[in-house]
């Protein structure tokens, strides 16, 4: 029988291919086994979702509550004290909008004004609480990150389980929270992440800018 010759090389280098694939059988990726590499992601673009409603909403009141006001040639009330500057839509609500809108009047309006200003801060201040969370800025919670988030938010944390749950479990707390206009809870949760040494960096604060445009 004629023998085959082998290049050492050759069989060295299919040697390496066949330990590193090996290997990354063995030894997944940290982020794969703990399940959380996209949960920052869903959960940023949940509460983004939010706070484009929001604003919307909030735009309308406000424009109308203008309108209303200057009918009966008062000041209007101003937007909401924030740590963020948010320069509102240019285009302000027609006669026709407002009074469709708000048939009940400057209090109808005036009502819905207070409390779209609400949700904006709350929806906002839940996506700063967000960012905080992402400690080193990398758009990726850490299982270190996201069990302090689980934590402050009082919520039961288990690395074994699945991005989709861990996620599923933080868009739950900000819809339930969100409806309660419970800002006092987030504030709470966000006092405790300070206490761990989180802060409010650059790239955050670029960030919420972003999203206030």
């Amino acid at each position: 029988m004629a023998k085959v010759a082998i290049n050492p090389n050759r069989a060295k280098t299919c040697a390496i291919g066949l330990l590193l694939i090996g290997s990354s059988f063995a030894t997944p990726a940290p982020e794969a086994v703990s399940g959380t590499a996209d949960v920052f992601l869903k959960f940023t673009r949940h509460i983004q979702q939010q706070i484009e409603h929001d604003k919307e909403a909030f735009s309308r009141a406000s424009g109308c509550t203008r309108w209303f006001y200057k009918q009966e040639k008062k000041p209007a009330p101003s937007s909401p004290v924030q740590r963020i500057d948010w320069t509102q839509s240019s285009s302000a609500p027609t006669e026709d909008e407002c009074r469709r809108q708000y048939p009940g009047g400057i209090d109808a309006v005036r009502k819905d004004f207070a409390k779209t200003q609400t949700f904006l801060a709350l929806s906002l201040t839940f996506y700063e609480f967000a960012l905080v969370g992402d400690r080193d800025d990398d758009k990726v919670y850490s299982s270190g990150e996201l069990q302090d988030l689980f934590h402050v938010l009082t919520l039961s944390y288990d690395s074994a389980l699945s991005s989709a749950v861990h996620t599923e479990a933080l868009n739950n707390r900000f819809d339930t929270w969100y409806r309660a206009r419970n800002l006092e809870s987030l504030m709470s949760s966000m006092g405790r992440l300070y206490d761990r040494g989180y802060r409010v960096t650059p790239a955050d604060r670029a960030e919420l800018d972003r999203v206030m445009k």
